[in-house]
């Protein structure tokens, strides 16, 4: 086994709750939808498109967009529901941005498409604005080299997987998740934090991702 290098910065492990709140703004068009998209809080946009992910993170790896879902499921706009889920989210470093992304391609649509605005939900069916607050909370595991980072990373809970990896990085606008950063800034290793920054964690179940850094990192150390 190679010699194991200790980090500048111990790497402190938290994990989160996490509650729905409904913030009493609903749409029933296109165009009110697109409106409070502009103006609701980060927190809403987050919540409709991770929805699933936080709430099902070990059953699947693609979480739904809400948006994509109420315009196609609803209001019978095919086209731009399918124009929604194919954004890529992963593109997307800051909510900001991706509430831009959203609203644009919405805008783009209506523009095109005029009689769009004139769809309306039927009652019961309108869109609900539902915002994701968090509570970070720490735990007890902090670790100073790669070891024991695998050891504790083969343990702790899916909640704080998905903090350090989803969370820290889109809402507190981070330039990449957690573990890339301490890797590369206090272990000085660019080229195995860039190799786990490279994993598209929408496309894999948080407990396939967990597997896969696991099997990296031993591999680095090995």
């Amino acid at each position: 086994m190679k010699n194991i290098a200790k980090a500048q910065e111990p790497f402190k492990f938290c994990t989160r709750l996490h509650l729905s709140e409904l913030t009493g703004l609903r749409a029933t068009t296109l165009g009110q939808l697109l409106d409070l998209i502009k103006e609701v809080p980060g927190s809403c946009i987050y919540h409709h498109t991770h929805r699933f992910l936080q709430q099902h993170q070990y059953l699947s790896p693609e979480p739904p967009n809400d948006f994509a879902y109420w315009v196609a499921d609803i209001l019978g706009e095919d086209e731009l529901g399918e124009r929604l889920v194919s954004i890529d989210t992963m593109q997307y470093s800051t909510i900001r941005d991706l509430r831009v992304k959203i609203a644009s391609t919405i805008e783009d649509y209506l523009n095109d498409n005029p009689l769009a605005k004139m769809r309306f939900a039927r009652s019961g069916e309108e869109f609900h604005f539902i915002k994701s607050v968090s509570f970070i909370l720490p735990t007890a595991y902090v670790v100073y080299d790669l070891k024991e980072f695998v050891e504790v990373l083969k343990k702790i809970t899916i909640d704080s997987i998905y903090f350090h990896i989803f969370e820290a990085r889109l809402r507190l606008e981070k330039p990449t998740n957690d573990f890339s950063f301490w890797i590369e800034h206090s272990l000085g290793d660019k080229e195995l934090a860039y190799e786990i920054s490279r994993f598209d964690p929408y496309t894999s179940t948080l407990e396939d991702l967990r597997k896969k850094i696991v099997q990296i990192i031993a591999r680095r150390i090995a």
